[in-house]
């Protein structure tokens, strides 16, 4: 047996419910944090050896875990560190995959770097940014994102991959698409600029308008977008019960102009949409949810949806995994009955096996 898999010693039964900001979950059989690459890879190999699948466990804001836990090993990421190189008038920042996120993206702001500003408040580590595109309020960090440290697991060695090769989408990469499960996120190194930020959401700039600014700068909007999101309940805090959730649920559907229109004749008004490249249109899932007759405030057990967002689905106190599928599964049926759109979930669900519920979340073809 290698040294480093003799030398790894996770720790055994380990709850996962208080790893995540949802809240839910069973145990894992076997757990271990990772401060070093070599620990990954040591970590990798000790779950290769015994033959066990190895689970991946960033900032725990994306994640649903099973009921019944994951059997297996959960490889807790923690690898720290920031950095940041100035380079022909641009600045290459450098950050560890268990980086909390937000504190990322107020050092970049605070150094009047622009490019991640839309992002603030978003929870999480940066290893799961790569992995989801994680995006918001106009900026997507697959935009910014110059090279992502990764080992991959089909080769056993370190990997640093450009920007064109994690093939980034909607909410997507290859991280999480066609080669899920593949690589371990170890590290992200994003090209920013010095510059005026982004405005473009008219959320933002309502808010920034608001605040009565006509020249916002990187850290104004970072203000307004954390104002936006708080407002939501967004941003997580251990006093709110609002953010017991993994944030927005449900993914913005990308529509036809022709699709949109049938929305709107079935549900007698004009659908709001934000227009992307090749024309398709991006609709708010939050409103389709409530169009189709879910509320903020709603309860269905011990879940139900935050009072200031019909997007995320919360964890009222008490709730199991089963619990949160069954009302996602509620959401995505009625609105696909209402106006033929099939919701896509935006979380990560780990230990689920075959479930029924879930493989009716994933659908995304009728």
């Amino acid at each position: 047996m290698p040294a480093a898999s003799r030398a790894l010693q996770p720790a055994e039964r380990m709850p996962l419910a208080p790893l995540s900001t949802l809240g839910v979950g069973g145990e894992a059989r076997w757990y271990v944090s990772a401060q070093t690459q070599e620990e990954v890879e040591a970590a990798h190999r000790w779950s290769h050896d015994r033959g066990v699948p190895l689970v991946v466990l960033g900032g725990g804001s994306n994640l649903v875990v099973a009921d019944a836990g994951l059997d297996g090993l959960v490889l807790h990421m923690r690898l720290g560190g920031i950095t940041f190189e100035r380079r022909s008038g641009e600045t290459f920042v450098g950050a560890g995959a268990g980086e909390p996120w937000d504190g990322l993206v107020a050092a970049c702001v605070a150094r009047g770097l622009a490019g991640v500003e839309c992002l603030s408040g978003i929870p999480g580590s940066v290893g799961g940014t790569p992995i989801q595109n994680v995006g918001a309020y106009g900026q997507e960090v697959g935009e910014t994102i110059e090279m992502v440290a990764a080992y991959d697991r089909d080769r056993a060695q370190m990997r640093m991959l450009s920007s064109a090769e994690c093939h980034f989408a909607y909410r997507s990469s290859r991280f999480k698409a066609g080669d899920a499960g593949r690589f371990i996120v170890c590290g992200v190194t994003f090209r920013l600029r010095a510059g005026p930020p982004t405005v473009t959401y008219p959320d933002v700039r309502a808010q920034v308008e608001r605040n009565r600014i006509s020249m916002p700068s990187v850290g104004d909007v970072r203000d307004a977008v954390l104002a936006v999101r708080r407002a939501k309940g967004m941003v997580v805090d251990a006093d709110d019960p609002d953010t017991r959730s993994v944030g927005s649920f449900f993914t913005n559907p990308l529509l036809g102009e022709d699709h949109r229109e049938r929305i709107a004749a079935a549900a007698g008004e004009p659908v709001p949409g934000f227009t992307m490249a090749g024309g398709r249109v991006k609709v708010p899932a939050a409103w389709l949810i409530d169009r189709a007759g879910f509320k903020r405030g709603d309860t269905d057990g011990a879940v139900g949806i935050s009072t200031r967002h019909t997007l995320a689905i919360v964890n009222r106190g008490g709730a199991t995994s089963a619990d949160v599928l069954r009302l996602a599964v509620r959401i995505k049926r009625r609105v696909a009955e209402l106006f033929d759109v099939l919701l896509q979930p935006e979380p990560v669900f780990a230990g689920f096996g075959d479930n029924t519920d879930l493989t009716y979340l994933r659908m995304d073809h009728r």
